[in-house]
């Protein structure tokens, strides 16, 4: 199953117009992200506010993670502060997958950003988190947190944008979305050999484990004659026919 590196912003001095910091929202919103990753069997590990970006940058390089998701919000400079509007979703030039998950997000934003054409995908050298790691990477700016109309936008819609971004991440690893855990205990019931736990709802997909006739499963979540399940520990997706409710 694929594992992400969350990082939510740690600058806890960027302030926004109608109150709390970027380290605060951003943080939020990561919250908010956890229950549609948990149901939908993408793993994770996350930052804490006391990191840096450079600590967070190093965390990620010393794990082995299929995808570096920052998440911002922006603030302009010049004449354009408090003035600019819209997201922007960041990838590396030339990284194939970072640009295609940048997409995925930014089309997703663009169903609940007030002007779709204030939404875009841009690609940088200049953003570490984008640069610097090891793993495809994207750095979503939801908003303009100096700008009073975007602030107020973020604040009140963490949940639809938590939903849009987990959205984007299962089309991008290419499993199935499910909004919540629907947990039930199962036993594998196969006539000979073992049940192959996969990584995706696919017979052609890699084998992350195997469960003994008998053996006591978690289901979570169920599509299309598949369960995503936890075996011991592992998650996965095995065939809902050898699989016995209880």
């Amino acid at each position: 199953m694929p594992i992400i590196y969350l990082s939510p912003s740690t600058q806890d001095w960027n302030y926004y117009v109608n109150g709390g910091t970027e380290e605060e929202w951003m943080n939020l919103l990561a919250d908010k992200m956890v229950p549609y990753l948990d149901a939908s069997g993408i793993r994770y590990t996350r930052n804490t506010p006391d990191m840096t970006a450079a600590s967070s940058i190093a965390a990620s390089n010393a794990g082995n993670f299929d995808l570096h998701l920052a998440l911002h919000s922006n603030a302009a400079a010049g004449v354009q502060a408090g003035k600019a509007r819209g997201s922007i979703v960041f990838y590396y030039p030339g990284s194939t997958n970072g640009q295609r998950a940048a997409e995925l997000i930014a089309d997703g934003l663009k169903t609940i950003y007030p002007d779709p054409n204030k939404v875009r995908t841009e690609a940088t050298t200049s953003l570490g988190e984008v640069a610097r790691v090891n793993a495809p990477a994207v750095l979503v700016e939801l908003a303009f947190h100096d700008n009073p109309e975007d602030a107020n936008w973020i604040k009140a819609n963490l949940d639809s944008a938590a939903r849009v971004i987990v959205l984007a991440l299962t089309e991008y690893f290419d499993i199935p979305f499910f909004e919540t855990e629907n947990r039930r205990s199962g036993v594998v019931d196969v006539e000979w050999g073992n049940l192959n736990v996969r990584a995706r709802p696919s017979t052609s997909a890699a084998i992350v484990a195997q469960a003994p006739d008998g053996a006591p499963i978690t289901v979570l979540n169920t599509a299309n004659g598949w369960h995503l399940v936890n075996y011991n520990g592992t998650i996965g997706y095995v065939s809902s026919e050898f699989v016995t409710l209880t």
